[in-house]
């Protein structure tokens, strides 16, 4: 049985039309829950599975190709440790203002990437995964639009869900292993990529980020000059303490934040800098400044969306959803956002027993159950590790609501 929280917010049905399209079934890293993510073997798989758009997460190789990955730093989800002939690239880096350590993506051109193989990112967590570590290559952002064009000759039509990792860092901040700076628009290469592939429909492409300077200079700049117009998504981290690195970079390098952010400072009462956190984004008048100048759509984190509580002593982040209860309250973002004009995708539904918890009954949720919730308050899709589960969660959502 689904058991739904009763939110304390009341949602803005008005916001959401009777006849609204359903809610997408987003491949987070393609099926990531079955298979090692960012491989084309788990973005296939969702494809199969029944996914409307698969997320690939783009990085830059030494040369300038844009691969999937979800960081730019790969220890954690390839073989690279085990290659003697790249021993000495293993450094540390400063990556939005956080010390890592590690080999990384600017560091190898395309073809010694290429002679890696993708590991599992948790292996503790999803063993069977693991099973397949060794298998995969690293993909390349055209090898994925290749995929997707296949599926479609093959009869599914799927999109593409893309994001641009660390921005700021690629094109601003970051340096390689010999010092020179790396100087990669990401943005803009992605979407040179698609219109070289001609994957240019604006139903079948979203761009998101979690930073906002690169968005607005896809909307303004990038995409203008290349003839396209894809949907943007603004992307927000954890609303209690997490900042757009973007803004703290500029702030701090003493930039003209108003032609970078044109309007956004009179939105905010405290004005705009390196404090400004995503909580002071989340705010009405702020999410319909983004609507103007550049967003479609907006992807909140769903703990943000449906707050819980967390048990004494446990983590905070994803981590804390284990043996968490929600608290019944629906953050009024979601209300704001729809108000706006924007589009709520939330982030991420998992099916494993470390990333579940209670509703506010009290009730184990599973994933089908956390998803239909979400689908009844209103958002307009949704990212899922278990694509299957997703579309699930989807049919038993509608088939609820064509019984009422």
């Amino acid at each position: 049985m689904i058991a739904l929280a009763a939110p304390a917010v009341a949602v803005d049905n008005d916001a959401m039309p009777e006849h609204a399209p359903a809610p997408i079934v987003i491949g987070h890293r393609g099926a990531s829950g079955h298979r090692p993510e960012h491989t084309l073997e788990a973005y296939q798989l969702a494809i199969e599975q029944g996914a409307d758009f698969i997320e690939p997460d783009l990085v830059a190789t030494r040369d300038g190709v844009l691969v999937a990955r979800h960081e730019n730093e790969i220890s954690g989800t390839t073989d690279v440790a085990a290659h003697p002939e790249f021993a000495e690239r293993r450094t540390s880096k400063r990556v939005d203002g956080v010390e890592t350590t590690g080999w990384f993506t600017e560091d190898f051109t395309l073809a010694e990437l290429k002679t890696l193989r993708a590991r599992e990112r948790i292996p503790a967590i999803r063993p069977g995964n693991a099973d397949y570590d060794g298998q995969f290559r690293i993909a390349t952002f055209a090898e994925v639009i290749d995929l997707v064009r296949h599926a479609e000759r093959a009869g599914r039509r799927v999109g593409l869900y893309v994001e641009t990792k660390h921005p700021t860092y690629f094109a601003s901040e970051g340096q390689h292993l010999d010092g020179s700076p790396i100087g990669v628009d990401l943005g803009a290469a992605l979407v040179a990529e698609l219109v070289r592939a001609g994957f240019t429909d604006p139903a079948r492409v979203y761009i998101q980020s979690f930073e906002l300077s690169n968005l607005i200079g896809l909307r303004q700049r990038v995409m203008p000059a290349a003839g396209v117009d894809f949907p943007l998504v603004q992307l927000f981290d954890e609303l209690a303490s997490a900042r757009p690195y973007d803004l703290i970079f500029h702030s701090r390098r003493g930039d003209d934040l108003e032609t970078i952010y044109p309007g956004l400072a009179r939105q905010l009462p405290t004005g705009l800098g390196a404090d400004t956190g995503y909580a002071s984004l989340a705010a009405p008048a702020v999410l319909a400044w983004a609507r103007r100048t550049y967003a479609r759509g907006i992807g909140p984190w769903k703990a943000d969306l449906l707050p819980r509580r967390a048990a004494p002593g446990e983590a905070t982040g994803e981590a804390a959803q284990r043996a968490t209860r929600q608290t019944g309250a629906v953050h009024p973002m979601l209300a704001d956002a729809h108000r706006a004009g924007l589009l709520v995708h939330p982030y991420t539904l998992r099916a494993e027993e470390a990333f579940l918890g209670e509703d506010v009954n009290g009730e184990r949720q599973s994933v089908v159950d956390e998803a239909v919730q979400l689908f009844e308050l209103g958002v307009d899709g949704a990212f899922f590790d278990q694509p299957d589960l997703g579309v699930l969660a989807r049919d038993v959502w509608q088939q609820g609501r064509a019984s009422r």
